[in-house]
């Protein structure tokens, strides 16, 4: 009876293995362990998936993750029973709040051995709550319900990818009785032109007229735009089109001069919009934003500020978040980015000289920027926004993978447009620092795949120490992701820098706290776990390895460059670039 058993279990496995091959699944990250054998080896046998084993499954969460985030199609991520399952939390809460599919598989203890002391055995449904698109507790395969296994298998790839919250995470929890090695019978029959079981559409939420009812008579309008905003090309059409400027997140991809077109792309914004003068002069009257918020508390106080004087503020959210922390949007699109662009065609222009005014800002602050930071190179002086902005403009960067905290905000702040301008992507769901370095080898998994180079990883010393065990799954071995790792090593959180609690507490405790410098060296552990890696400590050092760094990692090996610079001169360099910018404005 065991081995028949095991044989359905088997089965059952091999059939919702083919199911999310067929529905466009190319990559299984693989933890180790003993009660998920039956699903480990149906992935292992199956040639169309790329097979990733990692022993953390906490940083597999995250790995598994990565590969969503660049291709937009989950990738199977397994672990056995217990603890296991509660390691990937994070990660699922991460693709949950970020929109990135994920298909988790956590492997179960058969019913008779919950609630009597077995090990490895814990409650593991709805162990992720509200942070799933969709759970189903399968229990022990039975051959009874094998009319059902396709579909099951094909519906969890179609809950993740096209579910009406968006995409991101779901569950499938599966319990499995020994023997767990018994071989695979033949599956139930798939569809004969090897479809999917099952093939959902996303949901559509079309404007259905033109929104210039909305708009009024604006003369001073903004576009917003964020990651998922639409596609750049359509934004930059509109903008230039009609005269709005488009304040730019890097996510975006509007800071890509082959995607401009034209229109007036305001990178500066932060830098701009902390002179009191400007800001003041540069109220909108309508704002529409487009994908997720930037990450300067700058620019969104602006936002509300303009609000507050009458501004009406247009908010795209075709997935029904209501993501508007401010509560400062007039009017909820249940839309598309693109859809809210195609109806905006008949977009009144703007003022001309509201779009040169932004213009000329734009660039009298990429100048300034570009001055006061060469004045630091003369100097050595490696800083956090030149490491930024040199690297989002090196030639052969295809994708930055950037950390939250400070990271991002320096490539937000200071990251000139350019042509060829990289794909940024960023975990800012939770916008934690766990896992960046997983997520940035996930990237780069997913994108070698289709044939293409070129991810890196900026991430600040806190975040890489934090996800140290990536290391291992990124070392020398046959499966190693070929990717790089620029770490700026501050000594410490560089961000709490810039909050209250720098000022008003004694050093001591602020730095035990909340600076928390560590002991440890990027370098010397990077080298340690296989990685090629060298340091930088001055901008000249930086200028002649950072080339060497994409062309080792172009080569298909993973290497590191360290970046050391003065955490206690950042708070100085970036009001120096403020007064530089306020100080280049027309008319300062």
């Amino acid at each position: 009876m065991g081995t028949l058993a095991g044989s359905a279990q088997a089965t059952f496995c091999r059939t919702v293995v083919d199911e999310w091959a067929r529905a466009g699944v190319r990559h299984a990250v693989v933890c180790p362990g003993s009660r998920s054998t039956p699903l480990a080896l149906a992935l292992a046998a199956d040639p169309r998936l790329h097979l990733h084993v990692h022993l953390d499954e906490r940083s597999a969460g995250f790995l598994a993750l990565g590969i969503g985030l660049a291709s937009g199609h989950p990738a199977v991520l397994l672990t056995t029973s217990g603890t296991a399952a509660a390691e990937v939390h994070a990660a699922v809460v991460e693709a949950h709040q970020a929109r990135v599919p994920l298909l988790v598989c956590t492997a179960d203890r058969p019913g008779e051995l919950h609630h009597v002391g077995a090990p490895q055995t814990v409650e593991q449904v709805g162990l992720y709550g509200g942070a799933v698109r969709f759970l189903v507790d399968v229990g022990v395969p039975d051959e009874a319900a094998a009319g059902s296994w396709r579909s099951l298998g094909a519906r969890l790839v179609a809950e993740s990818v096209a579910s009406p919250l968006g995409p991101g995470p779901v569950q499938m929890n599966v319990a499995f009785r020994d023997p767990l090695d018994a071989a695979p019978g033949e599956p139930p029959p798939g569809r004969d032109d090897s479809a999917p079981w099952h093939g959902v559409l996303p949901p559509r939420r079309v404007v259905a007229e033109p929104l210039s009812g909305l708009l009024g008579a604006a003369r001073r309008p903004l576009l917003v735009v964020g990651a998922r905003g639409g596609s750049p090309k359509a934004v930059l059409e509109l903008a230039a089109r009609a005269g709005w400027p488009v304040l730019a997140d890097p996510r975006s991809g509007c800071r890509d001069h082959s995607a401009a077109a034209g229109a007036t792309v305001v990178a500066a914004a932060d830098s701009l919009l902390r002179v009191a003068a400007f800001a003041e002069a540069h109220r909108p009257d309508l704002v529409v934003r487009l994908g997720e918020s930037w990450a300067s508390k700058v620019v969104s106080g602006f936002l509300g500020e303009a609000a507050a004087a009458g501004a009406r503020m247009l908010l795209a959210d075709p997935f029904s978040e209501w993501r508007d922390p401010g509560r400062e949007a007039g009017t909820v699109l249940r839309a598309d980015p693109d859809e809210v662009v195609a109806a905006l065609a008949p977009v009144p222009a703007a003022d001309p000289a509201w779009s040169s005014s932004w213009s000329a800002a734009e660039a009298a602050a990429q100048s300034a920027i570009s001055d006061f930071l060469a004045a630091r190179v003369a100097e050595g002086e490696l800083t956090e926004p030149f490491v930024a902005r040199r690297l989002a403009g090196a030639p052969g960067l295809s994708t930055l993978v950037v950390s939250s905290s400070m990271p991002v905000r320096d490539l937000e702040w200071y990251a000139a447009p350019a042509e060829g301008f990289p794909r940024v992507l960023a975990n800012r769901g939770a916008n934690g620092i766990d896992g960046v370095v997983s997520t940035t080898l996930g990237v780069a998994l997913s994108e070698a795949a289709d044939g293409r180079s070129g991810v890196v990883g900026l991430v600040g010393d806190l975040a890489f120490l934090h996800d140290l065990s990536a290391l291992l799954s990124g070392g020398a071995g046959a499966d190693a992701p070929a990717a790089g790792l620029v770490v700026v090593d501050n000594a410490g959180g560089g961000i709490f820098s810039r909050l209250p609690q720098a000022e008003t507490l004694p050093v001591p405790i602020f730095e035990r706290l909340f600076a928390t410098p560590q002991a440890a060296d990027p370098l010397a552990l990077a080298r340690a776990a296989g990685w090629e890696a060298s340091e930088a400590a001055s901008p000249s050092d930086l200028e002649a390895r950072l080339p060497a760094l994409l062309e080792t990692v172009s080569s298909g090996r993973p290497a590191v460059l360290v970046c050391r610079t003065d955490r206690h001169r950042a708070v100085a360099v970036q009001e120096g670039l403020v007064r530089a910018v306020e100080a280049a404005l027309p008319g300062a």
